[in-house]
Parts: C-alpha cells; sequence; structure tokens
C-alpha cells in the first residue's frame, strides 16, 4: 500500500488515539513462541478459544467532509477483519466495492494524520510499525517509516462523498494485530526429517476460515527465505479438496490431490505437519484424506527438551542446574569468551583472546584457528563449529567434526562486517548481526546443506527487529524468537520475534554477552565486570555463587 505524496491544499490532523485505536477488544492466547522442533507433543501451554468483544464497524455519515469519510474506512476495515467487510464498502462508490481487496496485505501504523491534497483526493499518511502482506508475512518497519496512501473521492447524487479509489489492503494498529490476527507457525521439515521447523505467520482470527488458511499456508510452501534450507511431505500442487478444513469438537478434517502423490508420501510426516501447524488453534487432532483413503501413520521426530547452562567462572566450567553451580569434571577452560557447546556436551568451543577459536576437554585447550576480531561460536547440531572474523569481506566460517574448515557462501555479506551469529538448533536457519554501510542489522537466513550434512550456502536473508541497532550477540530463545544486545552505554536486551514485532526487556547496564536455552525465563546476561543475570520474565536477577563469569553458553 503506498502512493506518491501530492503538495497539501488543506490540512486535517487526526492521531493515533482517535484514528486507530481501540476498534476491537480480543483476548490473545500466545501462540508466536511454541516448541516446534520434535514430535507434535503436549505442551506446557493449554490454547483455548479466545474470548471476543466485538466492536461494529460504524457506516459513513450523512453530510460527512472527505477527511472523515477516509477516516470512517479505515476505522471500519480494521474493525471488520475477522468480519466480511460489508460495512467497510460502504464508503465506497459500487464499483470499487468490487475492486477493493481487503485482505492484499496490512500497514500496522500509529499516529495518522489526513490531508486533502486535491479537490477529491485524501492523503492519509502514518508512521509505520510493520507491514503485513497476503501471505501473512509480515515485517517490521526501521524507526520513523512513514508511508502515505492516496484516496480518490467522487459526490453520489445525493451529494455525498464515497471514495472511488482506494489502496488495497488495510491500516491496523498493533493492538489490532495482535487482537484480531492470529500469529501461529506453519511447520515444515529438516531435510533429515528429524525435526520440524516452524515459520510464524498472521492470519485473520476468523473462526470458521483460520484453520483454512492456515493449511493454505502450508500447501504453498515455506518462504523464500527459508525454501532451500527445508523440506516438506506435503507435495508439490497439493491442494485442499473441498476448498475448506472443518473443524469440530478439535478434530480437523480436510482432504488433499492429487489422491496418488499424497498417498505416496510419508504419511506420518505429512500428518505431524498439519497437525503441528493446526494445535495452536484448538486442534487436538487431524483427519487427512485422499481419494476417499483416510491417511494414517507415526514418524519419529526429535524435541529438544533445553539443557542446562555451563559457564566459566574463576577459569573454571561450572555446569548450572536447579540453581546449582557444579563443577564440570576434567575440563579446565582458562580465560575464554564466547562459549558454545554441542547439545551431548561432546564439543565445546570459545574464543581465546585476543581471537583464537580453541576446542576445550579433557585433553585441555586445543588452538582450531586464528582470525582477527573473531566473533562468538555457534555448534549446530551436524557438530561444526560456526564462526566469523568480523572483518568486512570475510566469509563465514564452519570447521567440521573432522577439523576441515569450511567457508558458508553467502553473497549478502560481502560487503558486511560480522558482528554475531546463532545457528538455529534445528540447524536450518541462522541469526547474524553485521555491520555495513546502511548499519548494523539483525537478518535471519536458511542453511543450505549439501548430502552429508555440511553447511554449503546461506539462503536470502529476512530482516528481524529493523527498529533496532544491535551491538553483535544474539541468540535463540525458542524456534521463533531471537534475543540481541542492541547498541549504546547500557545494554538494552530485546526479544526479536522472527516474523514478528520486537519486545525490549530491561536494560542492564554494561551487558556483553547472551545465553538461552528454551524460554524466556531461561535468557542469561554477562555484564563486562563478571555478574551473571538471569531473567525471571519480570526484571533480572543475579545468579548466586558464581563469579566472575567470563562466558555463558546453552546447548547450541
Amino acid at each position: 500500500m503506498s502512493a506518491a505524496r501530492t503538495t497539501p491544499t488543506r490540512r486535517r490532523r487526526r492521531t493515533g488515539a482517535r484514528a486507530l485505536v481501540g476498534l476491537l477488544a480480543v483476548a490473545l492466547a500466545g501462540c508466536a513462541a511454541i516448541p516446534t522442533s520434535g514430535a507434535v507433543v503436549e505442551g506446557d501451554v493449554e490454547v483455548g478459544e479466545r474470548d471476543r468483544v466485538v466492536v461494529l464497524a460504524q457506516g459513513p455519515q450523512a453530510d460527512a467532509a472527505p477527511e472523515e469519510i477516509v477516516e470512517g474506512f479505515l476505522l471500519a476495515g480494521a474493525a471488520e477483519v475477522t468480519a466480511d467487510f460489508a460495512v467497510t464498502r460502504e464508503y465506497l462508490v459500487p464499483q470499487a466495492r468490487s475492486e477493493w481487496d481487503p485482505l492484499a496485505g496490512a500497514v500496522v501504523a500509529e499516529d495518522v494524520t489526513y490531508e486533502q491534497t486535491g479537490d477529491a483526493r485524501i492523503t492519509a499518511e502514518a508512521t509505520v510499525l510493520g507491514t503485513l502482506d497476503a501471505e501473512g508475512r509480515y515485517a517490521q518497519a526501521p524507526e520513523g517509516a512513514r508511508e502515505s496512501l492516496v484516496f480518490e473521492l467522487q459526490q453520489d447524487g445525493d451529494g455525498s462523498w464515497r471514495i472511488a479509489r482506494a489502496p488495497d489492503g488495510l491500516v491496523v494498529t498493533a493492538r489490532d494485530l495482535e487482537r484480531q490476527f492470529r500469529a501461529t507457525s506453519v511447520y515444515f521439515l529438516t531435510p533429515d526429517h528429524r525435526h520440524l521447523v516452524p515459520e510464524l505467520r498472521w492470519f485473520p482470527d476468523r473462526d470458521l476460515a483460520l484453520a483454512t488458511a492456515v493449511v493454505r499456508a502450508l500447501l504453498a510452501g515455506p518462504s523464500p527465505w527459508l525454501r532451500d534450507a527445508v523440506i516438506s511431505e506435503i507435495p508439490a500442487g497439493a491442494e485442499l479438496r473441498p476448498e475448506a478444513v472443518t473443524v469440530e469438537d478439535g478434530v480437523a478434517e480436510l482432504s488433499l490431490q492429487p489422491a496418488q502423490a499424497v498417498q505416496e508420501a510419508d504419511r506420518g510426516l505429512l500428518l505431524a505437519q498439519v497437525e503441528a501447524s493446526l494445535r495452536p488453534l484448538g486442534v487436538t487432532s487431524v483427519e487427512v484424506s485422499a481419494g476417499g483413503v483416510l491417511l494414517e501413520g507415526a514418524s519419529t521426530l526429535e524435541v529438544w527438551e533445553g539443557g542446562d547452562a555451563e559457564v566459566v567462572a574463576d577459569g573454571a566450567l561450572l555446569r548450572l542446574a536447579g540453581g546449582t553451580a557444579t563443577p564440570v569434571e576434567g575440563v579446565e577452560p582458562g580465560p575464554v569468551t564466547g562459549l558454545a557447546r554441542s547439545e551431548d556436551g561432546a564439543t565445546r568451543v570459545a574464543v581465546r583472546p585476543p581471537g583464537e577459536l580453541v576446542q576445550i576437554g579433557a585433553d585441555g585447550v586445543v588452538p582450531l584457528l586464528s582470525r582477527t576480531a573473531l566473533v562468538p561460536p555457534s555448534v549446530d547440531p551436524e557438530g561444526y563449529v560456526w564462526s566469523a572474523s568480523g572483518v568486512a569481506g570475510r566469509p563465514l566460517l564452519a570447521l567440521a567434526p573432522s577439523g576441515e574448515e569450511v567457508e558458508v557462501d553467502a553473497d549478502w555479506l560481502a560487503d558486511r562486517a560480522v558482528r554475531g551469529l546463532r545457528v538455529s538448533r534445528d540447524g536450518t536457519r541462522v541469526a547474524v548481526v553485521s555491520a555495513g554501510a546502511d548499519g548494523t542489522t539483525l537478518d535471519v537466513a536458511g542453511v543450505v546443506r549439501d548430502e552429508t550434512g555440511a553447511p554449503v550456502r546461506l539462503g536470502p536473508p529476512v530482516r528481524a527487529g529493523a527498529p533496532l541497532d544491535p551491538s553483535g550477540p544474539v541468540v535463540w530463545v525458542d524456534d521463533v524468537t531471537l534475543a540481541v544486545l542492541t547498541q549504546g552505554d547500557v545494554g538494552a536486551p530485546s526479544l526479536v520475534t522472527v516474523g514478528g514485532p520486537s519486545t525490549p526487556l530491561p536494560v542492564v547496564a554494561d551487558a556483553v554477552a547472551l545465553a538461552a536455552g528454551r524460554g524466556e525465563r531461561s535468557l542469561l546476561v554477562l555484564t563486562a565486570d563478571g555478574d551473571l543475570l538471569r531473567y525471571d520474565g519480570r526484571t533480572w536477577v543475579r545468579v548466586p555463587g558464581v563469579g566472575p563469569v567470563t562466558a555463558a553458553a546453552y546447548p547450541g
């Protein structure tokens, strides 16, 4: 939704407080950060029906001025996200009612102003927080982003103003996005068929159509940035026939075509993808048929439970479990930073100043490689150790378990200096903080591997946390959420949803590093003075019995 700015001839201002806030009140059940890798199992969060208070959209008023017509049109559209937009279309001339597509996307905005920029033209300008495309992909906008929307009006036979041309899509507030759209993931598979991989999407929270929208997104496949890093057992070109998913008493029923291709797929994995995608909607089981045959099967997907944190304190390696720190026997890392380890603990690596990647274990500290401004490493599920030199133009590096050094191709990093990276625990995505001509950014890209599991290249990036100015340290908090530190003298950790908004956390003075297992309450922050703090859901609390700490890590 965009249009060129024109010279104002008359100006009328509305702020977000009147123009866009408070259209619907809906209690939102959290579903943007759910367990996503592994078999479909019962979660620790009960998902039920959401209570809903509906404010009906108001139609055009008699003798309303052009600015009021446009304002009312936007208000009505935001109020009818979960309806059929019948009232909203009353603001349009008859021909435009069939041409306007409200579900082509949405601008998430605040501080909307209206200007009469011609005899029959109104321009609405807003501060943009993010955008939503027709497939439910959300992208945060950079700080201070603006967008102008132009509306052409005309008078009908009674002299009332109506809109003759309107940009497709909606304008909603951040509150509308959370309350009227459902954030939920569609699930794909790692190439080795071991884990489910989520991609977060946002759909209008329409009771009867929501499950259908989710399944259609699943059938369409992953977005371009993730496409080469994952697979799907749902055959390419599969369609819903009939074109709807029915849900009754928690059971979702759907039929897919072409029947032969669907029946020849791995049925257990296909069912796992469908069930995991629908479970956040209150679905307890799925019945998928093809050609009249009900699909049955089981999968052996793995679930990552989180693991314990390990820290380096006073040169010793300690394991944190149940609030107690115990020494890890046979390991003396010495003064290192940037600790990382594999899930089974067989691989532990760290950075030894000034820029040496080392492996630590029973054999002591073993040098692996040296690079200028080496960033803290990450260990992926295949045992590859990732790192990078913080010098512009240097490639990402991955050390194989054999010690062989592999360069991971990422053309979009050619002119950028890597400041931090972290591979997701399913190994399909990597979060990269990098600095370039456009500043320092946080991006997420798919990891493309060869048939042996070795990383070969990164797919195209998708920006995350666009309003933020990240400093480098980044970790995965769950399968769709990152935590990152931002620039400045005072540390400001933020949670960043990949495909969603970001949330600032309480500041931590002189924060220098992060670690996370599964969930916000596993999040640790390390300060320059060696203090280790844990997030308790509201604030940061000191971890007792350890210090001074130079490094902290969970698996990954």
